[in-house]
């Protein structure tokens, strides 16, 4: 998912509206040069530590440490550009034995995984074993029905751009309790099944019609996870492995399964309660994850989430028909300018157009875009999600993208 509800009860898109917004509104009123504080790494076969001096990210360290100062307990990024990749941390990965993070740290990147699923989708229909054309029905008769629900109705195009109308699991009573109380502790190694989830979301009416507009609906991917399955008798898991993650040498890269902890590397994640009056920090590290089975599981590294963006923005994982449906995009409604692909946000911002996407669940936040032409890339993460409906995170994007005041 791309995001978890933010604790005052308002809707999942909180966190992800608020770094749109924020890249929306870029403009001249942004970060002054970074004070020392971001642990600066060099480029791999430099000696450890060298670097040119400002290396050109200062102030997107900047907002790294204001990020830090605010809350999050760390950050690390990956840019790449011209002058080569920069690699900048700031923070640290454990509150309690205070080590700071480490470029290389696998973290769980929530909704990242979606462009991953849609373009296996796409893959199966330049293969025509599907076409994004089928309704849900076709692939998974009955699913989908109840209170106004009808996968007869639902094309998997709609599943994969959030135009199908199918209510997000996540906004369900009993599922945002689970996860914005401390009930979350008590439940956070329950095991669902991708049939529960649906479950969940059909108890409800559908948002709109399907096709009539666009909201974002983690339900939708859970679904095209399922419909992967049967297109290919083999798990969503093992398509995606073979298809995208073993040709890329994503090697730090996995989905998890029912898998409770992250592989080392790796640091802690952190979140706070809404029923918490004191909001201590919390270690949420270890999670149940096939509550976000196919919409938020995947387990990655910033170099690794660089590589696959740049390989499908750079046609090497899809046809050129494909392609295209890959790219075309409908209006988000909710930000001027944001569009959504199939698994992917397009926007510009301060003239650079860029392509990615967000992830957001508890304890955990993350940001990759790169631009259109391939040749810059911005991937960073919080380990937190405390700051999720605040601006913090769409700062560090503005400070890597956007020019510095005049």
């Amino acid at each position: 998912m791309t995001k978890r509800p933010p604790r005052k009860g308002r809707t999942v898109r909180a966190a992800l509206a608020a770094l749109l917004t924020a890249a929306a509104t870029a403009g001249a009123a942004l970060l002054a040069p970074a004070p020392a504080g971001a642990a600066l790494h060099a480029l791999p076969g430099g000696p450890a530590g060298s670097v040119a001096p400002g290396g050109g990210h200062e102030r997107t360290r900047a907002a790294m440490d204001a990020a830090v100062k605010a809350g999050v307990p760390g950050v690390i990024a990956l840019a790449r550009g011209p002058r080569g990749t920069w690699h900048g941390t700031a923070g640290v990965a454990d509150l309690h034995t205070r080590r700071p993070r480490l470029p290389g740290e696998h973290f769980r990147a929530g909704s990242i995984v979606k462009p991953f699923v849609s373009t296996v989708l796409l893959q199966l229909e330049a293969e025509h074993r599907l076409t994004l054309d089928d309704t849900v029905e076709k692939w998974l008769p009955g699913l989908v029905r109840g209170h106004g629900n009808d996968g007869r109705r639902i094309t998997l195009r709609q599943l994969l751009n959030h135009t199908s109308g199918i209510h997000d699991y996540t906004a369900d009573p009993e599922v945002l309790r689970n996860l914005t109380t401390t009930a979350f502790l008590q439940h956070r190694y329950d095991s669902w099944t991708p049939e529960q989830i649906v479950r969940t979301a059909t108890a409800h009416a559908p948002d709109f019609p399907p096709g009539t507009r666009h909201s974002y609906s983690p339900t939708g991917y859970v679904l095209a996870a399922l419909v992967m399955e049967k297109a290919t008798g083999r798990s969503y898991e093992e398509e995606v492995e073979r298809r995208i993650i073993a040709p890329l040498g994503l090697h730090g890269t996995l989905l998890p399964r029912h898998k409770r902890t992250l592989p080392a590397p790796a640091g802690r994640s952190y979140s706070w309660f809404s029923d918490d009056p004191d909001r201590r920090m919390h270690d949420v590290t270890d999670l149940d994850p096939s509550l976000i089975r196919g919409t938020g599981d995947l387990i990655t590294t910033p170099a690794d989430l660089d590589r696959f963006l740049t390989a499908l923005l750079r046609g090497r994982l899809l046809p050129p028909a494909q392609q295209r449906e890959l790219k075309t995009t409908v209006p988000t409604g909710e930000d001027p300018g944001v569009e959504y692909g199939l698994g992917l946000f397009h926007f510009t911002l301060c003239g650079t157009e860029l392509w990615g996407h967000t992830g957001f669940f508890v304890g955990t936040q993350s940001v990759a875009y790169v631009s259109a032409d391939t040749r810059r890339s911005l991937v960073y993460h919080f380990n937190t999600d405390t700051l999720g409906d605040t601006s913090a995170a769409g700062d560090v994007i503005k400070a890597e993208f956007c020019p510095a005041a005049t």
